[in-house]
């Protein structure tokens, strides 16, 4: 990775993030809780940035139709975001199946 990918790679976060702040307040905290969960449970694609910026897609269809944030996911926030990754391997995924073959190590 170069210096000019790195450069690219932040202009494309900030020009991610500006649409997250455009987004209305009761939005916007909903999808920093989700974005935390899933830097939490650690979807394996998460990095591609396929899967945040669904969401953030998601959320503007909503807002355009003017639904609110509950409308569109319900009160489970986790559910939600349990839903999404339904079938998707996880690091956590990772470390267990290392854990029951004995590849991991357990000792840190």
């Amino acid at each position: 990775m170069g210096i000019h990918d790195i450069i690219e790679g932040k202009k494309q976060w900030r020009a991610f993030m500006a649409r997250v702040k455009a987004l209305p307040p009761d939005y916007q905290i909903v999808y920093k809780e989700i974005q935390k969960y899933y830097f939490k449970v650690g979807p394996i694609d998460l990095p591609d940035g396929r899967l945040l910026s669904g969401i953030v897609d998601f959320f503007e269809e909503g807002v355009a139709e003017g639904k609110t944030v509950v409308e569109l996911l319900g009160t489970d926030v986790a559910a939600f975001c349990d839903d999404l990754l339904a079938g998707s391997r996880t690091y956590a995924d990772v470390y267990q199946a290392s854990l029951r073959t004995g590849t991991g190590s357990a000792d840190r």
